[in-house]
């Protein structure tokens, strides 16, 4: 089965007549389907295809790696210091500037479960502090022991 310049069927013809065809219109002859029952060739400039290929792949991976953007990971304590709070914050306003998302998490121990508030105090807190470059994506809830918040950065308009 042999398809034209123009996407135009041309039927079935033998490999020399698909040949003298493309060499005739100055193409190439490109196989593209070749292990079904009837194999698809289709008069093409195979350099120009190459390079269409390439550029789409190219493309899609860009689109991939805006999509596939790294989550950090920061884990706070609801009696954390105020010079570990500025440290976190500061490293976590970097990660935000680069487009990453943040996720920030409590872990609560023993009797510490009793304390809850003061941790979602504490993440609101952390969020506060990075509201010039990050909007909340979910608020603060409780899993089990822990607590977990996550942060996107905030689109440019």
């Amino acid at each position: 089965m042999v398809i034209g310049p123009n996407g135009e069927q041309m039927g079935t013809k033998k490999l020399a007549d698909a040949l003298t065809i493309a060499n005739f219109a100055g193409l190439d002859l490109v196989l593209m389907n070749p292990g079904s029952d009837r194999p698809v060739a289709k008069i093409m400039d195979y350099n120009k295809f190459k390079y269409e290929k390439s550029k789409k792949q190219k493309e899609a991976l860009k689109k991939q790696r805006e999509n596939m953007k790294e989550t950090k990971e920061y884990q706070l304590s609801y009696k954390i210091d105020i010079h570990d709070f500025e440290t976190r914050r500061r490293n976590a306003q970097n990660y935000l500037e680069k487009g990453h998302k943040i996720k920030v998490t409590i872990r609560f121990r023993g009797r510490e479960l009793a304390h809850t508030d003061l941790g979602k105090e504490t993440m609101l807190r952390f969020a506060e502090s990075l509201s010039g470059y990050a909007e909340i994506e979910s608020n603060p809830k409780l899993e089990g022991k822990t607590m977990m918040m996550m942060l996107t950065p905030k689109k440019e308009i």
